[in-house]
Order: C-alpha cells, then sequence, then structure tokens
C-alpha cells in the first residue's frame, strides 16, 4: 500500500515531449487517467492480502472501488473495511459489498459504470467473467489457477530444497494458487527424494489451527473437502499409488466433524491423468520422475495452465534455461514465494490475463491518453 502511493505519481504524472521533435512543429504529452470506478473481487484463501494489493493500487492511481469478497469469508472484509474507515479513508471511496457470485459478483462484472474488474479466482468462474465483460469491452485482470510443477535435479542443494518442497507443497493445507502440486524429479535423485519427502510430509501434524505444532490445518469448507477427496480416489482409479495419507483426519473434541485431511504425496500417474491436469487446491501433490532437462520442461509445460514453477539445480545456465522454457507467469529457482512486490504478478493460458503488482498495476489501473498539439511558429 505504501509503495503504491509513494510510486503512483511517477505514473500518473503527464509525459511530455518537446516542441519541434516531431514534424509540424507538434508537440506531444501522455497523460495517465484513472478509470473512475474499479470492481475487486477477491478469493476466499487469501481474503485480506490479495484484494488489499488491487484496492491499494487502484486507489493510488485515482480510482474509487467496489469490492466483492467471497461469501465463504465475508468476516474479514468486513474487518478491512473497518480498519480502512478507522484509518479515515473518505465514505465512498473504498465499498465493500457482500454477496454471492451469481447474484452481486455478475452484476459488478455486468454494470455499465463499472469499466474496470480486477479478479482472483477460479480458472472457471474466471472464463465466465472474460465472457461477460468482453461484449462490453472492460478492461480485465483475471487471476487464475493452477497446476505448478517443482522440478529439481539432482545437482540441487538437497536438504534446502526439501525443506522447501514440503512447505511449498502444504502451506496453506495446498490452498495457495502458487504451491507446487506436481514435484518433477531427475531420475537419479528419485528414490532419495521420495523416500525423505514422503517421511516429512507424513510426519507433518494436522491439528487446530490454534493447538502448538500444528502444520497443517483444515480445508475450507465440507463442499471442498469431499472435492479433494474425490480426486484421491480418483487418483487410485486412475492407478495411482498413495505414498502417504490420501484420507480424511478425525481430531477428538470440539474439531471432531472439522474439514481435515491428511498431506497426500502420489505417485505412478501419467502427466496426461486427470489428476495431474486438474486443479485440486488442497493438500495432494503427485510426484513424477524425468530423465532429461527436456522431459522436464516437456512435462512442466503440459498443462493448460501456466501461474508458477519452481527450479532447483546449483546449474546457473540450467537454471536460465529452464526458467526461459517454461509457460509461466512467475519463476522461482531455487526459492518459492519470495515476492518483490514491485513485479509483475500473473500467469499465463489459462491461468489468467493481465499483470498487478508494481509499475504493471498502475498501468492497469490507468488509461493513457495521447495528446498532440500543434504549435504556431515562434510560440512556446
Amino acid at each position: 500500500i505504501a509503495w503504491a502511493a509513494k510510486n503512483a505519481g511517477r505514473i500518473l504524472a503527464t509525459q511530455s515531449r518537446p516542441a519541434g521533435i516531431l514534424m509540424f512543429n507538434m508537440s506531444a504529452k501522455v497523460e495517465r487517467l484513472p478509470y473512475g470506478v474499479v470492481g475487486v473481487i477477491g478469493p476466499w484463501n487469501y481474503p485480506a492480502f490479495t484484494p488489499m494489493g488491487s484496492i491499494a493500487y487502484a486507489l493510488a492511481a485515482g480510482n474509487t472501488v467496489v469490492a466483492k469478497p467471497s461469501e465463504v469469508t465475508p468476516v474479514t472484509a468486513y474487518l478491512l473495511a473497518q480498519i480502512c474507515a478507522d484509518a479515515g479513508l473518505p465514505a465512498g471511496v473504498l465499498n465493500i459489498i457482500h454477496g454471492t457470485g451469481a447474484g452481486l459478483g455478475e452484476a459488478l462484472v455486468t454494470h455499465p459504470d463499472v469499466p474496470v474488474i480486477s479478479f482472483t479466482g477460479g480458472t472457471v468462474t474466471g472464463a465466465k467473467i472474460s465472457s461477460q465483460a468482453a461484449p462490453l469491452f472492460k478492461k480485465l485482470s483475471l487471476e487464475l489457477g493452477g497446476k505448478n510443477p517443482n522440478i529439481i535435479f539432482a545437482d540441487c542443494d538437497f536438504d534446502e530444497m526439501l525443506r522447501t518442497t514440503v512447505r511449498s507443497s502444504f502451506a496453506n493445507q495446498g490452498q495457495i494458487c502458487l504451491c507446487g502440486s506436481r514435484i518433477l524429479v531427475e531420475r537419479s535423485l528419485y528414490p532419495r527424494f521420495l523416500q525423505a519427502f514422503t517421511e516429512r510430509v507424513r510426519a507433518l501434524r494436522v491439528g487446530p489451527p490454534d493447538a502448538d505444532g500444528t502444520q497443517v490445518g483444515a480445508v475450507v469448507s465440507e463442499a471442498h473437502m469431499h472435492k479433494i477427496l474425490s480426486y484421491i480416489e480418483l487418483a487410485k482409479e486412475e492407478g495411482g499409488e498413495i505414498r502417504c495419507g490420501g484420507h480424511r483426519v478425525q481430531l477428538d473434541g470440539p474439531l471432531s466433524n472439522g474439514f481435515f485431511i491428511a498431506p497426500t504425496v502420489i505417485t505412478n500417474l501419467t502427466q496426461a491423468c486427470r489428476t495431474n491436469q486438474e486443479e485440486i487446491f488442497g493438500p495432494v501433490v503427485t510426484v513424477q520422475p524425468f530423465d532429461t532437462e527436456e522431459e522436464a520442461i516437456a512435462l512442466a509445460n503440459a498443462t493448460q495452465y501456466g501461474l508458477a514453477a519452481t527450479v532447483w539445480t546449483s546449474n546457473l545456465q540450467r537454471a536460465h534455461r529452464v526458467a526461459s522454457e517454461v509457460e509461466s507467469g512467475i519463476v522461482w529457482v531455487n526459492c518459492w514465494l519470495v515476492r518483490d512486490l514491485r513485479t509483475p504478478f500473473g500467469g499465463i493460458k489459462s491461468s489468467g490475463v493481465g499483470r498487478e503488482g508494481g509499475f504493471e498495476a498502475l498501468r492497469f489501473f490507468t488509461e493513457p491518453k495521447n495528446i498532440c498539439i500543434a504549435l504556431a511558429p515562434g510560440a512556446h
């Protein structure tokens, strides 16, 4: 928020060109103007952090915002609105409204006075928003789903890779669009990795979020839990081997009916199977071996998604080659979830369109206007 406010002037400032640099003694300038009203539709998995980024950039660019949080997580948005009000944000600048996607969300997307929509959520919903907004020629930023590859070469720093891979697979119960859900391991390292990784995952403690030592909490809802479990059953039907997890966890006490799933590792699946093609968005990962760099890239690119990828290698030349060839909006090399908020964020293919973050976001939330002025001879 602070960065957006500090740097908005660098984007919004009029960019002038001196008189006479064009033919016929003309000058030109480019103004960037706010659109007026921006619609922001946020996700349930990061109900404050994710929409607040879009809101901050939209406001810094001079717009007002109508924001619709997920109906699954309304309280977080209410608290965010209260914080903004307490901070002195004028009434009407940020307007948080509650409702369902089919009702309120569709009304926001199709409203004639909302020319810009920033949406974070599932690919199916993003496609629907795109179809509704396109006839109205609205400007869209869609940050959608992912089926992110984690490419591990045998020359990696094994201990650092293992620690980070457990985290990048199961942080927030795998309910992060940037989680690595497809782990691709060079064959010479595959047996060692699979044993060590499975042992680490099996040892993760599933429990209440406020309990000391809990490493994996509940998924967001009962419906989502059943969706995740259905994919685990599908993986078995497709010939997958459950190395660990694969079941619902029943806790003792008041959370005995909670929506807990044991972190799950699956092997022996082909890349073409649905388990490796469709976004599960839960504590479930698949592990596959590869033999060559070319095969690793082909496997990494073999889905409709292209949001994020991770590459582990000590070979700098290979790191650059693979990062360049992987079809992904974000590539981490020897790390994960390291964000410089000044850099562009977004995906390709079915993972979305548009970019937010840094100057890209300030450009997205403004419209450039080219003004060309003919000058009289001798005019200044």
